[in-house]
């Protein structure tokens, strides 16, 4: 991932920030948010705010951004859908696939989420693949079965040039948007085993490989995350709801 500076620094706005709201909050961050080459910035706005933010960022060649969820197909009768093969023409680089949201809320598969990263690939779009354990299954001592599942299920019909361009996140679904955070200890521990499963999988260098953490992330605990072995970055949900918790979250790779 010699092209991403590390660390990284993500923000999943989920359904939040219609575009006059993303304006707003543009003009806000980068008057906080001074430009920077010594981290990668992304954005993952709602759909229907992706050309507002590219208007707003259109002078901050630093800041990146990319869509929350694509359609397993290209193109056809899919009311409500976006393909992957759109994003490009809103200025888009980057796109999600595999977060627990999607998982639970739509039903989304391993083999839906493995599709959805070979179709951001033939877009020319960096993938985030998303991977974590719910309470129950940590608590029953299956998070390395989850990971393992999760991994191998979605890189099953990637290439080995595609796995290159891959970024990971590891979320522990019990702490996205529960206020209960992974210790580092605790992000640690599944970064690590997010790395053994990259390997065992074929997955090129897992040593090189760009792994966030995500779940309740804040300015009080994103130094404390980031110094956590084996942690390049962070996937943030509400704490990027505001500029100046967000421009705080991105400061801390300074």
């Amino acid at each position: 991932m010699s092209d991403l500076c590390a660390p990284v620094f993500a923000a999943n706005w989920k359904m939040c920030h219609g575009p006059a709201e993303t304006g707003a909050f543009m003009e806000r961050f980068v008057a906080r948010y001074p430009p920077c080459d010594d981290a990668t910035v992304v954005v993952f706005p709602p759909a229907i705010s992706l050309p507002a933010f590219a208007v707003a960022a259109a002078d901050r060649p630093d800041l990146q951004f990319g869509v929350q969820d694509v359609h397993t197909e290209v193109a056809g009768a899919h009311t409500g859908a976006i393909s992957a093969a759109m994003v490009p023409a809103t200025g888009a680089t980057w796109g999600l696939a595999g977060h627990s949201e999607r998982r639970r809320e739509f039903g989304d598969k391993d083999a839906d989420v493995a599709l959805k990263l070979r179709r951001l690939l033939e877009a020319g779009l960096r993938p985030v693949l998303c991977v974590g354990e719910t309470i129950e299954e940590r608590e029953a001592g299956q998070l390395a079965t989850v990971i393992e599942r999760q991994i191998h299920g979605a890189l099953s019909s990637i290439g080995a040039a595609g796995r290159t361009r891959l970024v990971y996140a590891y979320e522990p679904v019990w702490a996205i948007g529960t206020g209960r955070t992974a210790s580092p200890e605790d992000a640690a521990e599944g970064h690590a085993i997010v790395r053994e499963q990259l390997a065992a999988a074929g997955a090129g260098d897992s040593a090189r490989a760009v792994i966030l953490y995500g779940g309740s992330v804040k300015p009080a605990n994103i130094g404390q995350l980031l110094a956590a072995p084996g942690v390049d970055g962070v996937l943030v949900g509400g704490a990027s709801l505001d500029p100046d918790s967000w421009a705080a979250i991105c400061a801390a790779g300074r």
